[in-house]
């Protein structure tokens, strides 16, 4: 395999210059390096948090805000619009609605607030903020790996894409990413982290189908914000 995949999976994930579009079938062909992203993602968070490392609170939210900026806010707004698919009230197509829209509403926005904030008190409150924005950010990633390779789409569009080229083993390929959090990471806290994202996937889909009859974009998006903090809040406790 060459960088050809890795190079697309970061034009997707993030607003990084990294040249020439490279192909996205290369990536679309190996999702399960999501967790990649994640290592630059949150290594650069982590960064961040190390320069401001004399203030907690700071640096819990500047490492939180680096994420969602260079990520381009694109899974944010993926969250935003969970919510409002979440808050809509009546039939399963005015919920679908209230999802894909380009609008957005109180609940997107309360959805956004809170788990923001959620976020940045529970990475205030660790010992180590740029550890456990790293692991948690490696964390969200694999969320959005396990809900491309389980969720099924309720309609056409990138998640759908995505999946079409999944395979179910995608799911335990993505794991091989995350691995080196071992060497940075105590056990225990790591599997913390794993059972939080893995618990957060399984709701987002069984949700997902419930209410909107399968995943799009928008849920696998927010599956990354919502499992960062689940995450950080599993290493926090």
């Amino acid at each position: 395999m060459t960088l050809k995949p890795v190079r697309a999976l970061l034009q997707f994930c993030t607003v990084l210059p990294l040249g020439r579009p490279a192909d996205f079938d290369a990536f679309a062909r190996h999702s399960w390096l999501y967790p990649l992203a994640g290592w630059v993602i949150g290594g650069c968070a982590a960064g961040i948090a190390f320069l401001l490392s004399g203030n907690p609170g700071l640096a819990a939210a500047a490492a939180v805000a680096t994420a969602i900026v260079i990520s381009g806010a694109n899974h944010f707004d993926g969250l935003l619009d969970l919510g409002d698919g979440l808050m809509a009230h009546g039939s399963r197509e005015k919920r679908i609605t209230a999802l894909t829209d380009r609008q957005i509403g109180a609940g997107g926005v309360a959805c956004g607030i809170l788990t923001t904030l959620l976020a940045v008190q529970g990475l205030s409150t660790v010992a180590s903020i740029p550890l456990a924005v790293l692991t948690a950010e490696v964390c969200a990633k694999l969320a959005m790996a396990w809900i491309t390779a389980f969720g099924t789409p309720f309609h056409e569009g990138i998640h759908a894409y995505l999946h079409g080229f999944a395979q179910p083993w995608f799911a335990v390929l993505a794991l091989l990413p995350v691995v080196p959090l071992a060497l940075l990471v105590d056990p225990a806290s790591l599997v913390k982290a794993l059972l939080a994202t893995s618990i957060v996937t399984a709701l987002l889909i069984a949700l997902a189908y419930r209410l909107f009859g399968g995943v799009n974009g928008d849920v696998a998006g927010a599956s990354n914000e919502i499992a960062r903090a689940a995450a950080i809040i599993a290493l926090a406790v």
